[in-house]
């Protein structure tokens, strides 16, 4: 039997619980967490991360041999197709075994899934009613085996046409993937078979037609954080792996401290000690937020951090502000090395909304799958109030108002200011801009490179550049050493330069809501997109426009980096 193949980190972004698994010539649903092999996981030490996500442990997804069969899946869906009579069923019925993808029919060929699946946006999956699509208002006969016809024409729905042996008249699948197309057929009826074949919810959402492999099929809810000080540091690793024992104050003895310490051969009883006091005092505080994650990096990334021991996962080196851009940039931090850890914590259907998160097992775990990466990167802070000032002028709130209209309320968050928005899609496609011209500098591939905005209410305005991948392009050095002063300066101006002429202006200039969901003004693939692994937000709420002016009105000196273009 062939045993399909998946890398970890596919485990939380492309395959993971609730997915559908392409191998060879069917497909699996990745079963809940309550069914992995949780004891052959190994454990990943990032406790805020933990913290924030309300579970005591992150674990990368169980990984060995083939005989171990470490992450367990579900055969789905179960409408299969024999490629060679035709016939169209549940695998059960073509093959006469549930457990043999293979049709009983005389060429006894290997069974194809069905094409389409439905779905609903609370994150219920189910299969395809395809003998009501067909039977729909036709009355016919008693024997129903029916088949899957293709036409030959094209390779859309309307080539494929289904029949059945009672008589009724062909149907193609035309129209059947329309948002109300099965708004006959009733509601959803709640299905979560990635928890149990039993498992169900009443929904009262109309189902949706999607293809098998259409990539809003499972869209994943991933948490990630960089790991600091004291987190990265040597005493905390040693102690987050043994929290088993350690977490426990009863069950911590002198003895187990002194059998701790032998083992470690670096750190005393008291050190020990004192880490576990530290970390039992934030296991009693509050739950932390993403938001609170990201003041806690952005302070660490401020202020910077020397290379004490080989085993540190945070070095934060501070560089010189490249002159031109003095009165904008207010530090420059040269990171070579960080480690970010990143944990699936649900996922959604169709859309986004967290809201309607879907849960990776029927009860709550004291665990969830996570992944590390090593990297290093470039963070670079600015002055809040020249952001300020700036923001408050006509043009950027000319913009602002223009945005709003195209991407409505999701473009501010609950609570947040207003300048505070404009200022994170002003620092989002800087961001995109510095991503773009490292691709070239540094040598990566942009899909190697990602972004992390820290900006918010509080007075957080940075951007972290960083190369946290696991391939061979994820810490080579050649990204952090862009960091330096007669680099970084030319860098950023040839970048920006190159970005306030768009080969697609004027209609990207001009544009009035592009891209993802209408998201954004003027950003296209021919300047600030980039691919959907570098970008944290989606390639969504971008503006060039904010960055450089516009031609019309005299609004080309307009830009948060009008001035310092011209002064260059």
């Amino acid at each position: 039997m062939t045993v399909a193949k998946a890398r970890r980190t596919q485990l939380l972004s492309t395959y993971g619980v609730g997915s559908l698994f392409p191998s060879e010539t069917t497909s699996y649903m990745i079963a809940g967490i309550h069914e992995w092999k949780a004891r052959d996981a190994d454990l990943i030490s990032e406790p805020r991360l933990a913290r924030s996500l309300g579970v005591s442990e992150l674990k990368a997804p169980p990984a060995g041999s083939k005989r171990k069969r470490d992450i367990p899946v579900i055969r789905f869906p179960i409408t299969q197709v024999c490629p060679s009579c035709r016939r169209i069923d549940f695998i059960g019925k073509l093959s006469n075994d549930r457990e043999v993808a293979r049709c009983s029919c005389e060429k006894r060929t290997e069974l194809s899934p069905f094409r389409l699946v439905i779905a609903c946006t609370r994150g219920h999956i189910d299969e395809f009613p395809y003998f009501r699509w067909l039977h729909q208002g036709q009355d016919g006969g008693s024997d129903h085996t029916m088949h899957l016809r293709a036409q030959g024409r094209t390779s859309s729905l309307a080539d494929l046409e289904l029949t059945c042996t009672c008589g009724v008249q062909p149907r193609t699948l035309d129209g059947s993937a329309g948002p109300m197309a099965l708004a006959e057929f009733g509601k959803c009826h709640g299905h979560r078979p990635w928890l149990g074949p039993d498992e169900s919810q009443h929904c009262e959402e109309t189902p949706r037609a999607i293809q098998r492999g259409a990539s809003n099929v499972w869209l994943p809810a991933v948490r990630s954080a960089i790991s600091i000080p004291p987190y990265s540091q040597a005493l905390a690793k040693f102690v987050d792996r043994h929290w088993v024992s350690l977490g426990d104050p009863e069950a911590v003895t002198p003895a187990l401290l002194r059998n701790l310490a032998e083992h470690s051969r670096r750190f005393s009883v008291q050190q020990i000690e004192a880490e576990l006091e530290r970390r039992r005092g934030e296991a009693l505080d509050d739950l932390l937020t993403e938001e609170a994650l990201r003041r806690q990096e952005y302070a660490a990334l401020v202020e910077g951090r020397e290379q004490e021991s080989l085993d540190d996962d945070f070095v934060c080196l501070e560089r010189d502000v490249p002159v031109d851009f003095e009165h904008l940039i207010s530090d420059v931090r040269k990171v070579t090395r960080l480690r970010e850890v990143r944990a699936l914590y649900g996922f959604t259907r169709l859309d986004d909304n967290e809201e309607n998160l879907c849960a990776l097992s029927p009860d709550k775990t004291h665990w969830l799958p996570a992944i590390e990466v090593i990297g290093e990167g470039i963070f670079i802070a600015f002055h809040r109030d020249a952001l300020e000032d700036w923001a408050q002028e006509s043009f950027p709130v000319e913009r602002w108002s223009l945005f709003k209209k195209v991407a409505g309320p999701a473009l501010q968050r609950p609570d947040e200011r207003a300048v505070t928005g404009l200022i994170r899609v002003a620092l989002h496609t800087f961001a995109h801009v510095v991503i773009d011209q490292l691709s070239l500098e540094a040598g990566y591939p942009a899909a190697s490179l990602r972004e992390r905005l820290y900006v918010d209410d509080t007075g957080m305005a940075g951007v972290l550049i960083y190369t946290a991948s696991s391939d061979s392009a994820g810490s080579l050095g050649g990204v952090a050493s862009q960091a330096e002063t007669e680099r970084l300066g030319p860098a950023l101006a040839e970048g920006l330069a190159r970005m306030s002429w768009c080969s697609a202006d004027p209609v990207c200039i001009e544009s009035q809501g592009a891209g993802a969901d209408a998201m954004n003004l003027a950003a296209c693939h021919a300047c600030v997109l980039l691919p959907e692994t570098s970008c944290e937000l989606g390639n969504r709420y971008l503006d060039r426009a904010l960055l450089f002016g516009t031609p019309e009105d005299g609004h080309e000196d307009r830009g948060l980096f009008s001035e310092t273009l011209e002064s260059i």
